[in-house]
């Protein structure tokens, strides 16, 4: 498995209380098979390594238009990025004195990202925590993956999966399955047209293996959580919540997990020059009694809702 192609990590966060038990690190892969409008991680959403620009840090040095070989900067009001003829040499990242340019994606080996997340490992066996993989969808790079994992078990780290589930089962359970203890799935839309329409493909495989993984778990298996991102005015109306309910209360599922809307992530976009198609989205935090408001919709069919 040493040559098993290297994915891009766009970012490794360390005590994270917020991704799974414990004290955690969380990895995020670069590269995803959806592309959903509200992404809160667009900078994982393509494969390929990106320039982003922080606007608000920026001090005008002009250090990077000089560094530029191509003529792909320019400064106005603020720095314009020519992505034509930009080849993503990040010659203008080295030479910015402020940080507002940096690159997303790095190319890490299983070995020196293992090295690294071993460091926190005292943190993770006082707290029951351990190490979170997460994207983008890691599920994208199962060879690499499986590799990372087996690495992990051998140093005796809890292992937490949070995948969209757009994969192929078979790779996945072959290859994936057997070194995880903890499945956090994303269920975003129950109308596969609807799915299509705002995360760029249908729902059908990923309702499919959710069943299955579902299955697996009351069988004695991993544990799945479902997960639902609160996108107001698209997966939080009382339609797609009351399908997701009954969904998971046909299938004996007893508990979920609800993500309010985070408004953040237009920012992310901003900084890597991205259009985003989700324009009519709120810009502000879900109030508590909007968010209580999409819990009884499965209260109501007695779906536990975690905090």
């Amino acid at each position: 498995m040493g040559s098993t192609p290297q994915p891009l990590i766009v970012d490794i966060k360390e005590n994270s209380l917020d991704d799974g038990p414990g004290i955690r690190s969380v990895l995020f892969f670069k590269g995803c098979p959806l592309s959903c409008v509200w992404c809160h991680n667009p900078e994982c959403i393509g494969k390929d390594v990106e320039l982003s620009y922080d606007a608000s840090t920026c001090v005008q040095s002009g250090e990077c238009v000089k560094a530029c070989k191509e003529d792909a900067l320019s400064l106005g009001k603020t720095l314009v990025i020519d992505t034509g003829r930009c080849t993503a040499c990040f010659d203008c990242v080295s030479a910015c004195p402020s940080g507002a340019l940096s690159k997303m994606g790095e190319s890490m080996s299983v070995q020196e990202l293992v090295a690294r997340l071993c460091k926190d490992k005292p943190f993770f066996d006082n707290s029951g925590g351990g190490v979170t993989l997460s994207g983008g969808e890691p599920t994208y790079f199962m060879d690499y993956l499986c590799e990372l994992l087996q690495a992990l078990k051998r140093q005796d780290i809890h292992t937490l999966l949070q995948t969209c589930g757009a994969f192929s089962f078979p790779t996945f359970e072959r290859l994936v399955y057997p070194h995880l203890d903890l499945i956090y799935y994303d269920l975003k839309l129950a109308d596969p047209q609807a799915h299509k329409q705002y995360c760029g493909a249908a729902n059908e495989t990923i309702l499919d293996n959710f069943i299955r993984l579902h299955a697996m778990a009351l069988d004695g298996g991993v544990e799945v959580l479902p997960r639902i991102p609160l996108i107001v005015g698209i997966t939080d109306t009382v339609t797609n919540l009351g399908t997701i309910a009954a969904f998971l209360r046909k299938h004996g599922v007893e508990k979920v997990q609800l993500m309010p809307y985070n408004p953040l992530w237009r920012q992310k976009v901003d900084k890597l020059g991205l259009r985003s198609r989700f324009v009519a989205a709120s810009s502000n935090w879900m109030t508590q009694d909007q968010i209580e408001a999409c819990a009884d919709v499965f209260r109501r069919v007695s779906v536990d809702v975690l905090p």
